[in-house]
Order: structure tokens, then sequence, then C-alpha cells
């Protein structure tokens, strides 16, 4: 939890005057018996009606200061948690951001989204409950063991003894529920994966009459999580009661030899009275101490959690080679390239070799799994090569002086293509956001969006979160026309035309070929990839064949089914 610590830094004032505050209330709680001992002792007896009233008059003084120190250790202590908590996710949110694709793919999306919201919450409050009773709780206790002691010293052994047992049952409680609430968050990650995936698939659930099956796994990890959620709060509710006994156990032997050292005349009753509203005081402090230590166990679990993946280190290795490089023909090189997304599993990719001109364009192609979506993912250095190396512009993809070109200068078109929800206009400014309405009106031009661009309502036509309100054509174009407004140097288009007809796709690429861009396009279709510099076609991860279109058909197996696969004779007829 040190790195967790580190964000208070800036409360620092908040966090000591929260508890502060706490103290200077409790400080007034615990001098209340004593006020009330001698209004029973020296008020009550003589009948000093005067007495009695500024006795009261001075316990009403008490309750109104205790409020008002209330309050402040209240606003401080949220300012804190709130503070502290929206700095963690924050950073959090900026360490997701900052992981490779390898560390997302490995942690989940369920898990990341627990840790922002559930886990970050169970936090919060237990900042915001920990400042607030973690001294004066014990203050109150051990204060009240101290005022029993001034009150009636043959006393202090039975408030001893019962502090004791409860710090006991107390310590043992949170021993046994921290690495149980642990447990819980990570069941609560399945159950939200189960959600995530049902929400996002849930046409293609309908499609295949899978409501049943999903509502049978879900009601598992649910029943898993109850279960485990009823296990841990069984054991964390045992403390009430047995506070509550034990408590009541050590009320019962005050008010007996109290009774009896009061008809020795050893003790007033004024005294009994107090020690009895002291012990009293105890148990709604270890109660709320109880309730304490399990909101604070559920904290430092979730804090815990958190404070993995801020601690997390992107898989992506960086080196200190930050010389310019030579400005060669080859802009983008890929040199003996092999690939392995987890350590021991097959190389995705293995020994990939080409070289790529400024302003060319190189088609991808082969069959499904082959490793096409990854070689291009390799030039924006989404993910690590495990041997070899990719050079953009003379340079490692890897040197720390070449990841902002990288991010800024790349075009990426995903193959799942996503919007964002808010306007046509607010999408496209992903690409760079002080281009103009010119420069978006002549991206979605190129992307062949422009008209149905017009008919939705112009730039300022909304988008349905992740672009429900248009066609999976419809998107992949805008999705095209974002990258387009970068004006990037090197378009990576990821079968990003699947969706598209063969009219609208050819001329797309023929406007792409205009912009003189060096272009990687991804695609299942030959007719897609026919017209590039040269061709990369792609089998088991493995560059099976490299060349033109001509070339490929003359040397190429591989190239040559898939391309029959798609035309009825050899001399590129109708697509079948």
């Amino acid at each position: 939890m040190k790195k967790i610590l580190g964000y208070f830094k800036p409360y620092k004032w908040q966090a000591l005057l929260g508890p502060l505050f706490k103290l200077l209330e409790a400080t007034f709680e615990l001098l209340v018996p004593f006020v009330v001992a001698a209004i029973v002792d020296k008020g009550i007896p003589s009948a000093d009606k005067g007495y009695i009233v500024r006795m009261c008059l001075l316990l009403g003084g008490f309750g109104l200061f205790g409020f008002v120190f209330a309050v402040a250790a209240q606003y401080f202590s949220a300012r804190t948690a709130v503070g502290v908590s929206a700095g963690v996710r924050r950073d959090l949110f900026k360490k997701l951001q900052s992981l490779s694709y390898r560390d997302i793919d490995q942690m989940g999306e369920a898990t990341m989204l627990t840790r922002m919201t559930s886990d970050i919450d169970k936090l919060q409050t237990g900042v915001n409950l920990f400042l607030r009773l973690f001294l004066r709780s014990p203050f109150i206790v051990f204060g009240a063991m101290v005022c029993a002691y001034i009150i009636d010293p043959a006393s202090f052994g039975i408030f001893a003894g019962a502090i004791a047992v409860l710090a006991l049952v107390v310590y043992a409680v949170m021993f046994a529920c921290m690495p149980l609430y642990k447990k819980t968050q990570t069941k609560l990650d399945k159950v939200l994966l189960s959600t995530r995936e049902n929400l996002s698939g849930a046409r293609v659930l309908r499609a295949f009459c899978k409501e049943e099956d999903e509502r049978k796994q879900f009601d598992e990890r649910n029943e898993e999580l109850t279960r485990g959620r009823k296990f841990v709060g069984g054991i964390a509710a045992i403390t009430n009661p047995l506070t509550y006994v034990l408590v009541n156990i050590a009320i019962i032997l005050l008010l007996w030899t109290g009774a009896m050292r009061v008809d020795s005349g050893r003790l007033s009753q004024g005294s009994v009275i107090a020690l009895y509203n002291l012990m009293g005081q105890i148990l709604i402090e270890l109660i709320k101490l109880a309730n304490l230590i399990v909101t604070v166990a559920k904290a430092a679990a979730s804090g815990s959690r958190i404070e993995t993946v801020l601690k997390m280190q992107s898989s992506l290795s960086l080196i200190d080679d930050e010389t310019a490089g030579n400005k060669t023909e080859d802009f983008v090189v890929f040199d003996n390239v092999s690939l392995k997304y987890t350590d021991g599993a097959d190389e995705a990719l293995h020994g990939i070799s080409f070289r790529v001109r400024r302003g060319e364009t190189v088609g991808v192609i082969g069959g499904t799994g082959s490793g096409k979506t990854t070689l291009v993912n390799l030039i924006p250095h989404f993910y690590d090569v495990t041997e070899g190396q990719v050079c953009v512009d003379g340079k490692d993809t890897r040197c720390k002086g070449l990841q902002s070109y990288l991010r800024e200068r790349i075009g990426v078109v995903p193959q799942k293509a996503k919007l964002f929800k808010g306007t046509i206009r607010e999408n496209l400014l992903w690409g760079r956001a002080n281009a103009t309405d010119e420069d978006l009106y002549t991206a979605l031009k190129i992307a062949q969006a422009e008209e149905f661009v017009k008919e939705k309502g112009g730039l300022d036509a909304p988008v349905e979160q992740g672009g429900k309100n248009f066609s999976g054509g419809q998107k992949q174009r805008l999705t095209i026309a974002r990258a387009l407004v970068r004006n990037p140097d090197i378009l990576i288009l990821d079968d990003s035309s699947s969706a598209l007809d063969y009219a609208t796709d050819a001329a797309l690429r023929s406007a792409v070929r205009e912009l003189k861009t060096t272009v990687f396009i991804v695609s299942q279709r030959t007719s897609s990839v026919r017209d590039a510099d040269q061709i990369v076609v792609l089998d088991d991860g493995k560059a099976v064949g490299i060349g033109t279109h001509d070339e490929l058909m003359k040397t190429c197996e591989v190239y040559r089914e898939i391309y029959f696969s798609q035309y009825q004779d050899e001399q590129g007829g109708r697509a079948v």
C-alpha cells in the first residue's frame, strides 16, 4: 500500500485535520460522564437548581462544540477520501492506457473495469471512515479506561480485561477477512466478464439461441460470488454480537461490583453512573471500530489490487538509441522478425523480412489466423518483436525518440470499426484536433463517406455509442476518414473494407493511391491488394511469398489458391 499512501501528500493537512477534530469531539464526550456524576452527587442531593442548570448548560455546550468539530472532521475526511480516490483513478486510467496490447489481453477488460469502479469505490469509503475513526475510537476506548481509573481504580481491571478480549476478537476477524475479501473481488471480476460479454454479444447469443446457457453460466458465477460474500460477511457479522455480549458482561460485572462498593460507602452513586456511561461509550466505539475494521479490510484488499496494476510496467521494451537515423529509400523494414504473444507459446510470426519504400502500397494477405493483423501491429509498436527488428525511417520502432512519431504520424484503421458517442466531427477530430472543416470533408471524400455524412446531417450529426446508428460499411468509412484526417506518413488499413461493396472498395483504393502515402492494406480479398507495389502472403505466421500480383501468380501456390477461390477463372473474371 506504499504507492497508495503517496496520493495523500496533496491532502496531508486535510488528512491531519480530520482526525484532529474527531479527537476534540471525543474529548468532550469523555467529559460528559464527569458532569453527570457531579449532578447526581452534588446537585440532586442538595437540590441546588442553579448548579444543575449550570451543569446542563455545560453539557449543551459540549454537545454544540462536539457537533461543530464532527462536521469539520467529516468535511476534511471526505475531501481527503474523494481527492485520493480521484488521484488513484486518474493514474490508474493513465496506467491502463500505457499498457501494451499484450498486457491488456492478459489482464482482461472485466478486471480493469473492476479496478476502476468497485475497487476504487471501496478504497474511497475505507479512507473516509478510517480518517474519522482510526484515532477517535481507540482514543475513547483507552480514554474511558483512564477516566475509569481516575473515578475508581478498583474498576480499572474490568475495563482492561474487556478491552483486551475485544481487541483479540477484532484482530481475529480482520485476520480472517482480509484474504477472503480479495477472493470475492476476483469472483466479482468473473461476474462482470459475463455481464460484459452478454451485453456486447447480445445479437450473437440470440442468433444461436444461447441465452439459457449464458443465464446458467451467469447464475453459477453470481452464486459463487454470493456464497463467497455470505461467508466472509458471516465472519465479519460475528464481531457485533460478540462485542455486545462481552461489553454487556463487563457492564454486569461493573454494576455488581459498583453496587457493593456503593453499599459499603466506598463509591458514590454518581461514580457508578459515570462508569456505566464510560462502558457504554466503549461499547459504541468498539462497534464502530469493528465496522471500521471490516470496511478497511475491504479497502485494503481493493487497494492492494489497484496497487498491483499501478506497479505494472508495460511489456513493451524501449531502447536508448535516439539517433535520427538516415533517410533512406527503405522507409519501413522488417528484418527477420519473429513474435510470440506469451512465453512458451507458438510463434505468431516467424522470420519475416521485407523492405518498403516511402510512398509504396503493401498488401498483406493470407488465411484466417495467418498473422496479418499481428504483422501490421508491429509497425506502430503495439507489440514487441521476439527476434529481429522493425525499422521506420531508419530507426528501430523500439527507440524512445520514435514513440511519439509512431503514434502521431501513423494512421491506424483497426479490423473492428470503433466509433465513440458524440458527433461525427468529434470522432474525426481524434485524427487531428486542429483540423478544419475543409480537412474533415477532404478525408471523408477520400474515404467515400462524404455523401452519407451529408445525408445524416453533416459533421455535427450524432453518433451513438459504438456507432450503432451507422451501418457496418459506414462505420468502416468513418474510421478510415478519422485516420486520413491525420495526414499520416503511414496508413494501415487492417481489413477495414470488408463491409464495403467492390465498387466502393475500388474507389477507396484509387483515392488512397493519390495520397502518395505509404499504405499497408490487410485484406482477405485479392482484389483489394492486387494493385499494390508488393504483396506479402502469410501462411501460419510465415511469409510464403513476397512480390507483385503477377509475380505471385507465377511463384506462390498459396496466393494462387486464394485468388482462384475468389474468381471463376485465371483471367480475373467476375467474383464468386
